[in-house]
């Protein structure tokens, strides 16, 4: 079973729990993990790519969309519709509203919550479904 870490931030905007993903994108690149940030679609993984360019000056997370001719080379890589299949020391980070099938093959799972209504409910049902599931479902309340 995944450990499934839910970060809870104060925020209520999208571009808030955009911005987070961004900073723990690059947190979880730096342990040395391989990371699949999982997009509902195209249209925000695009917006996360670019985020990830902009998200501060001095950072720099290897990474590119799963369409992309360097997705195979970066440990970083922002995909929708279907997860793939993970390579070792590959976690998870979750931007869609729901939980993507093939979720057990991955150790780690990363949600993010913010105070946007539309998360909120889309969300707290992902924490019952993990939890149903057998999951161990770990919040972590930022302030």
């Amino acid at each position: 079973m995944a450990r499934i870490d839910f970060y809870i931030l104060p925020d209520t905007t999208l571009d808030a729990r955009l911005a987070f993903a961004c900073k723990l994108a690059e947190t979880i690149w730096r342990k040395g993990y391989r990371l699949h940030l999982h997009c509902e679609d195209q249209a925000l993984a695009e917006q996360a790519d670019e985020a990830l360019w902009t998200f501060r000056p001095d950072a720099y997370v290897p990474h590119a969309l799963k369409n992309s001719d360097m997705a195979a080379q970066v440990p970083v890589v922002l995909g929708w519709n279907a997860l793939p299949k993970p390579a070792t020391e590959t976690a998870l980070l979750n931007l869609h509203p729901d939980i993507p099938d093939g979720i057990d093959a991955y150790a780690r799972v990363a949600e993010i919550i913010n105070q946007h209504q539309e998360v909120l409910v889309a969300k707290r049902a992902c924490w019952q479904r993990y939890k149903e599931l057998g999951h161990e479902v770990v919040p972590h309340k930022l302030g």
